[in-house]
């Protein structure tokens, strides 16, 4: 209460009431393998395909050292979830190398090719995987002359690299800038011969346009480059934070943005320790240049092709087939660089539970065990267990599975009742699509497509809209057509089966979760609680350290009630009446003394959520028409 002192008029501000906000239910997570990206640090958001494949490579399949060749079920999954009506996806890469302790054995290297005497340097890229082993285009630029007609400098930084001319004289060289503190007068050190800046016939400023083209392949499947992208034009001076070519093309960048927006990084420069600081970026541009294009054609005049040089990276590699420890996450596993030391250990799905906004999570072509023996079927189980357990440890998600390729649908049966959960939906079978790479028919799993369907149902009808009755815009066909004797053996089970019918297509024609308590046994129904419940949660924050008192239990209960009444006028209770729909008590029944000394509030809520209609029933008789007078 404030106090007032002196006489006069005051004005307060007095809060209304409390209300809480729906949270979003549509945000999924992906998990596997992927042909480039992070392997470690906070996912990130991606808001469509194309911010998908720019950090984490495209979709030409993956090959595995000890498994051979698989199709890209991640990026394929990524592609459907926002072909399905998804929005928002937050994606974690696996890898699993090939050699324990060589971190970067499986990145992309190429050596700048050198004359005798100049300092070796190498090019590396900066994540593991054959999308590794770039073609990167090194282009030497010069601008126009910096010398001006009364012998000064312009458009010159200190530690720049220029080419420079002596006056009639043929020779010409490559020098370092340099600027008198006290003078102010620029002089040009660091040269194969000595040139006093009055001597000079020219000065042209020197830069490195750097270039990259991604290994893909053509329409027939065969191995190709993409178009080039450019990374940046960069002087040479290690000194110039963020323009020199060595300390943004570096293996430890000081940003997480600058790691992913650079795939590639130069290496060697820690052995020019014996270079003097002002020679040092003269001999950096001869390691990256020889002599042919940087001392005789640096000029713009010359053809282009006489002042690049190109490296072709190689040796990058898929890594091994990633198994469950992958999956879940491992704290003590390699970082992909130095950035932030609290987000160095994250990796699997333990970078998962720093982001508050995931409520579906998938594995993408986890189901195939990522192996073709008997053990397949075992890691699948494996690693579906850890999505599992993941999304129960989280409380508010879901894990969107699916059965293994090729299963029958007594297979399928077994498969699902190996695990129980209420927090899992499983889907079959695989469905058919079209490769985004060369347009070719391949079976997906079908768990990401239907994150995104789930993600579309919630945008339009809302979250308690049991996801099912829904087009897979994405199928081509599926991989085996379900008939309604097979649903009928899997449905009850809580097998989510894709059907086929004339004329709508092919639809979602289920939606169960895998667990065994029938309250339970309804997807719409745990999706729609996990909605209440975190709402409720996020919701009610501010109520932590208020007094513990009636006044705050009416508080706590009318936003709440305010809350589930939105809700039920919605359409997502039952009930003819407010009260026939929800129930919300928070008064001294609800509390003992004890809780109350230990500083418990505790709110009782109650809700008559709809169920889906999923079994339509039309009771028709015969009747006998009557003749009226």
């Amino acid at each position: 209460m404030p106090q007032y002192l002196a006489p006069g008029v005051y004005v307060e501000e007095v809060a209304g009431p409390r209300t809480i906000q729906g949270v979003s239910t549509s945000t999924a997570a992906f998990i596997g393998p992927t042909r480039s990206g992070p392997t470690s640090g906070r996912p990130e958001l991606l808001t469509s395909y194309a911010d998908f494949t720019r950090l984490y490579g495209d979709a030409v399949d993956l090959e595995f050292e000890d498994a051979g060749r698989f199709p890209n079920y991640l990026a394929l999954g990524v592609k459907g979830f926002f072909d399905e009506g998804g929005s928002s996806l937050y994606v974690m890469r696996t890898f699993a190398r090939t050699a324990a302790g060589a971190p970067e054995d499986d990145h992309g290297l190429g050596s700048v090719p050198r004359d005798t005497d100049a300092p070796r340097l190498s090019l590396r890229a900066r994540f593991p995987g054959q999308a590794g082993n770039l073609r990167v285009t090194l282009t030497l630029r010069s601008g126009t002359n910096a010398l001006t007609a009364g012998g000064d400098l312009t458009r010159v930084r200190e530690f720049d690299t220029v080419w420079a001319t002596r006056t009639a004289s043929d020779d010409k060289g490559v020098f370092t800038v340099r600027r008198d503190p006290t003078t102010g007068a620029w002089t040009l050190t660091g040269g194969a011969f000595a040139l006093a800046l009055d001597e000079a016939g020219g000065v042209y400023p020197l830069t490195a346009l750097v270039e990259v083209q991604h290994p893909t392949v053509d329409a027939q499947g065969l191995p190709a480059f993409g178009p080039p992208q450019a990374v940046g034009e960069f002087g040479f001076d290690p000194r110039a934070v963020g323009t020199g070519i060595t300390t943004v093309l570096t293996a430890n960048p000081p940003t997480r943005r600058a790691a992913l927006s650079v795939p590639v990084a130069v290496e060697g420069v820690a052995g020019l320790g014996q270079v003097s600081a002002d020679d040092l970026p003269r001999v950096i541009a001869a390691a990256l240049f020889d002599a042919t294009i940087l001392e005789t054609s640096p000029v713009a005049t010359t053809p282009l092709q006489l002042r690049q040089r190109v490296v072709t990276l190689t040796g990058g590699s898929d890594g091994n087939a990633p198994d469950v420890t992958e999956y879940e996450g491992d704290p003590t596993g390699f970082a992909d660089y130095q950035d932030n030391a609290t987000a160095l250990p994250f990796n699997g799905l333990l970078a998962f539970e720093s982001v508050d906004d995931v409520s579906i999570v998938a594995a993408p072509g986890s189901s195939t065990g990522w192996d073709r023996t008997t053990a397949a079927q075992g890691k699948a189980r494996a690693i579906a267990n850890a999505v599992i357990n993941h999304s129960e440890r989280m409380i508010y998600r879901v894990a969107a599975l699916d059965t293994p390729p090729g299963f029958l649908p007594d297979e399928a049966l077994d498969y699902r009742n190996q695990r129980s959960s209420t927090h899992a939906a499983l889907y079959y079978p695989w469905i058919t699509v079209s490769s985004p790479v060369d347009g070719s028919r391949v079976d997906v799993p079908p768990a990401a497509y239907l994150a995104g369907i789930w993600a579309r149902s919630d945008s339009a009808r809302g979250v308690i809209k049991a996801p099912a009755n829904e087009v897979v815009r994405s199928a081509l066909d599926l991989e085996t057509r379900l008939n309604k004797s097979q649903q009928e053996l899997l449905n009850p089970q809580g097998v989510n089966c894709l059907r086929f019918f004339p004329g709508p297509g092919f639809l979602v024609w289920g939606a169960r979760t895998i667990s065994d308590d029938p309250e339970w046994k309804y997807l719409s129904i745990r999706r729609y609680f996990n909605f209440l419940e975190k709402s409720i949660d996020q919701g009610t924050q501010w109520v932590v350290f208020e007094v513990n008192g009636p006044a705050l239990w009416d508080a706590v209960r009318h936003t709440v009630e305010g809350f589930l009444f939105n809700e039920w006028k919605s359409g997502a209770l039952l009930g003819a009446k407010p009260e026939q729909a929800y129930f919300v008590r928070c008064d001294a029944s609800t509390m003992t003394a004890d809780d109350l000394d230990n500083g418990r509030l505790i709110c009782v809520v109650g809700v008559a959520a709809a169920k889906p209609a999923e079994f339509v029933v039309f009771r028709i008789s015969q009747s006998t028409a009557t003749q009226s007078a």
